[in-house]
């Protein structure tokens, strides 16, 4: 079977006759310049009401705004509120890596210095001891591992001052929205100075009548242990999780009624810098090296660089971003992108503007409002036909394609379709009652095309405590929905505009 008769076989079936059955209303408004290929169009418009009747389907309530356009020329084919601000959630971060690649270039990476104060005299440096970072947000516990080793290597035993941070590169946050529940490991901490995606693992073991549990920083080849983040068991069912901070320190609390027999899971933390300064520390003392810890410092010091980690290049480092929809690696990376252009931003909010502005610019976007990078914030909103303009006319230049990882089609019952003629790179975004999917999909006979999707119950997102954010009822059902009606438009799409 060739690959185009797959594609109709796969694609066209039970969607035509739903199409040609419906007729069109306000085609101005609903369908700008659509160009369908395949026989059978009258030029009535049947094509936008057969995205109705899907939409009207799929039973979302909130609204929904797509755009799908010729990705070569950026000519929109067919649009369903494409002017309507609706919150991007993840897919922002498709927007983030533009912004990035433009300012800071594909072959930017974050650097981890240890700065010694004083000249080194007999292997101790007569100063202190300065862990700098410019915000590197993949840098892991093996890499300021492999810090602490290469300080060893050039000699240094010691010092006559004491172990400080710099992480003043960027703002200090202690989280990156702070409407989501305080235990959740996707809106961390931000600051200079990062590690482990400012994450802490949590573990918990049965023993006798209690528990017993652990706060540590590990890797596949370390587990140094935690202070700065502190758990006790308290005698409840519910909630499942406190969180306060006092002295400096994470103070959590989890109920004993939740824990089962043990388990672990990821917490975030609040105060990057110390959570990195303590375990740096405690990789030194492995190495021979023993320093009490300083009070951070204001200004990243003069002096020489006794040691230094690179992170992989921009263009790796989002291309995982997308993959795994990192939300620390988006706040960084676009943080940096604004400081690049002259003043380091004062938060996130901020930055986003920085973004926003910028986005204007280059496409004219003037609906495009980000108050973060990442996409976590429901404050931010952009419509589809901004979303897809950045995708024809700057994705192209700036790289953004291949970074983007593929989407499998799959059934109305959620199961993957192998071998499905379509190839779809995208970026997913989910929130709460809020779904997004942008980027291309390319047809056997070659049509490529350009699309965004936004799909918002604001209201009912809106009416939901702190507490219910995690998993709201009804939640998991809504985002199901969204997701099948966006592969069935995609499948509309490539039943009308591919040959």
């Amino acid at each position: 079977m060739s690959a185009p008769t797959l594609s109709r076989r796969f694609v066209l079936a039970g969607l035509l006759t739903s199409a040609a059955s419906c007729s069109l209303a306000e085609a101005p408004e609903r369908s700008l310049r659509p160009v369908a290929k395949p026989s059978g169009s009258d030029g009535t418009g049947r094509r936008a009401s057969g995205a109705e009747a899907l939409i009207e389907a799929a039973k979302l309530n909130g609204k929904v705004g797509f755009v799908v356009a010729d990705a070569r020329t950026g000519q929109v084919l067919e649009s369903h509120n494409p002017l309507l601000p609706l919150p991007p959630a993840s897919t922002a971060k498709a927007i983030t890596t533009l912004y990035a690649m433009e300012r800071l270039g594909p072959g930017f990476r974050f650097a981890t210095d240890v700065i010694a104060t004083g000249p080194v005299s007999g292997g101790v440096v007569q100063g202190d001891i300065v862990l700098a970072g410019s915000g590197d947000p993949t840098l892991d516990t093996n890499r300021l591992a492999d810090l602490a080793a290469r300080m060893r290597t050039a000699g240094v035993s010691g010092a006559t001052g004491r172990l400080r941070i710099y992480e003043g590169a960027l703002p200090q946050l202690r989280t990156i929205d702070p409407g989501q529940p305080d235990h959740v490991g996707y809106s961390p901490g931000i600051s200079g100075l990062n590690l482990n995606y400012n994450r802490v693992h949590f573990e918990w073991k049965r023993a006798g009548g209690g528990y017993s549990v652990a706060m540590d920083a590990r890797s596949d080849k370390y587990r140094p242990a935690v202070r700065s983040a502190r758990m006790s068991v308290a005698e409840r069912s519910l909630p499942v999780y406190t969180y306060e901070q006092r002295g400096g320190v994470d103070q959590w609390t989890v109920a004993s009624r939740a824990l089962g027999k043990g388990g672990s899971r990821w917490l975030p933390v609040r105060n990057p810098g110390a959570y990195a300064a303590e375990v740096f520390q405690s990789l030194l003392a492995a190495q021979g090296v023993r320093l009490e810890l300083g009070d951070p410092v204001r200004s990243r010091p003069g002096g020489k660089v006794l040691a230094q980690v690179l992170s992989d290049d921009l263009r790796t480092v989002t291309r995982d971003m997308l993959k795994w929809s990192t939300n620390l690696t988006a706040e960084v990376v676009g943080m940096t992108a604004s400081a690049r252009g002259g003043q380091t931003p004062r938060s996130l909010r901020d930055s986003g503007g920085d973004m926003s502005r910028w986005l204007e610019a280059r496409i004219g976007a003037n609906k495009a409002r980000f108050v973060d990078h990442s996409g976590l914030g429901d404050a931010s909103e952009i419509s589809c036909r901004e979303m897809v303009s950045a995708l024809t006319d700057l994705a192209p230049k700036l790289g953004l394609r291949p970074l983007l990882k593929p989407i499998p089609m799959r059934n109305s019952a959620g199961q993957v379709l192998d071998g499905h003629p379509l190839q779809i790179v995208a970026k997913t975004g989910t929130l709460n009652f809020v779904s997004a999917l942008a980027g291309y999909v390319k047809a056997p006979d070659g049509t490529d095309l350009a699309f965004a999707m936004f799909m918002a119950d604001e209201p009912r997102r809106k009416r939901l405590s702190k507490a219910e954010r995690e998993s709201p009822e009804g939640g998991s059902a809504w985002n199901k929905r969204a997701k099948n009606l966006q592969l069935r438009l995609i499948e509309r799409w490539a039943a009308l505009y591919t040959g």
